[in-house]
């Protein structure tokens, strides 16, 4: 398969796989054997190496996942793609349409624009329940453009939102102009999401060791196809695997994410988790990524690389001048971004280093 398969094409290729026919392999080529019952080997976005790991999906785990997500849901939809199918969000949009039994509706390819998905979404049937996968910086830029592009999601049955945390502000006003938001978690290790507004789909299970989460459940890949380490184990529940996430569970079941482990910034002396500090500094700025940049006296410097115009003091206000608040901030045009619209934290640090580095940036004294 190229790069940017034709939707429809796919489908078809995923549909005659998910039947038992020869597995489709998205990206670059495997050396490795794929395993029988494997009808699907996607890579992930490589967070924190910047390369992919071929992963092995079954079909038994596909359309598992794809079932649970119905059931969550309205039942069996009519899915709109607006993701590229390269990643696992946009794969399963198709993934489920075949369960459904309905052709997808494709959303026009090139840069991601409001006002072209509002249109798509005015066309579409509604003859079943109409679904929408989006991530955090296509729902922010919809409710930025507002009028007509927020109205039509709001002829949604449901809009999962998915690939990083999403703003409790976009959240909230999302919310109150009628868009039927979920919020999910998964990863291309899952089939893709597999908690739904923290609370995981039915069959899967999550439990939380030393911080970390881990995920079970009949929507586990099979492995990876290289020679890379299988953060996979089993235990008298089943098989279960070791998420790169930090993690909390409240009492009544649910999920709180706090943020990938290798991403904690140490700054002097104390572990910082940057997803808790965007969390807290999104309803002053809005898209906002915390990188730690190397500095003498607190090995990191807790940097706010931001795309609106504000003061330092804003963001230490805003989350109470502790350990966890901004001693930087940097001003850029856009956020850079990765795979399916993830925040790219490698290259904000490289962006917010060459800023401090010019002196360009607002700095705090202490």
């Amino acid at each position: 398969m190229s790069a940017t398969p034709d939707p429809l094409a796919l489908r078809a290729s995923l549909s005659a796989a998910l039947d038992g026919g020869a597995p489709v392999v998205l990206g670059e080529p495997v050396r490795a054997v794929v395993p029988d019952g494997v009808a699907l080997v996607l890579r992930t976005s490589g967070s924190s190496t910047g390369v992919g790991r071929p992963v092995a999906l079954s079909a038994q785990a596909l359309l598992a996942s794809a079932d649970a997500t119905h059931r969550r849901l309205s039942g069996p939809g009519r899915w709109v793609l607006n993701l590229p199918p390269v990643h696992v969000a946009g794969v399963q949009v198709l993934v489920r349409s075949v369960r459904a039994g309905l052709e997808p509706v494709v959303v026009p390819p090139g840069p991601f624009e409001p006002e072209v998905l509002a249109t798509t979404l005015r066309a579409a049937p509604m003859d079943a329940p109409l679904y929408l996968s989006l991530v955090p910086t296509q729902l922010h830029r919809v409710l930025a453009a507002g009028g007509a592009a927020l109205a039509a999601l709001a002829r949604c049955s449901a809009v999962l939102l998915g690939g990083a945390a999403a703003s409790a502000t976009d959240l909230a006003r999302a919310r109150a102009a009628g868009v039927p938001v979920v919020t999910t978690y998964g990863m291309t290790e899952t089939s893709g999401g597999c908690v739904y507004d923290g609370l995981p789909l039915e069959g899967v299970r999550v439990r939380i060791r030393d911080d970390r989460v881990l995920l079970g459940g009949p929507t586990l890949a099979e492995c990876y196809l290289d020679d890379g380490p299988q953060p996979f184990e089993r235990d008298a529940d089943g098989r279960w695997f070791l998420t790169s996430d930090a993690g909390e569970m409240s009492p009544d079941g649910r999920l709180t994410v706090l943020g990938r482990v290798d991403d904690v910034i140490i700054s002097g002396g104390v572990k910082v988790h940057p997803a808790h500090v965007e969390r807290l500094l999104q309803p002053v700025v809005g898209e906002v990524i915390v990188v730690g940049v190397p500095d003498p006296e607190w090995g990191s410097s807790l940097t706010a690389v931001v795309t609106r115009p504000c003061s330092l003091r804003e963001l230490r206000d805003a989350v109470g001048h502790g350990p966890d608040a901004p001693r930087a901030v940097v001003v850029v045009d856009a956020l850079p971004t990765r795979g399916p619209g993830k925040p790219d934290r490698r290259a904000a640090l490289t962006l917010a280093t060459a800023a401090l580095g010019d002196q360009d940036a607002s700095t705090s004294p202490a």
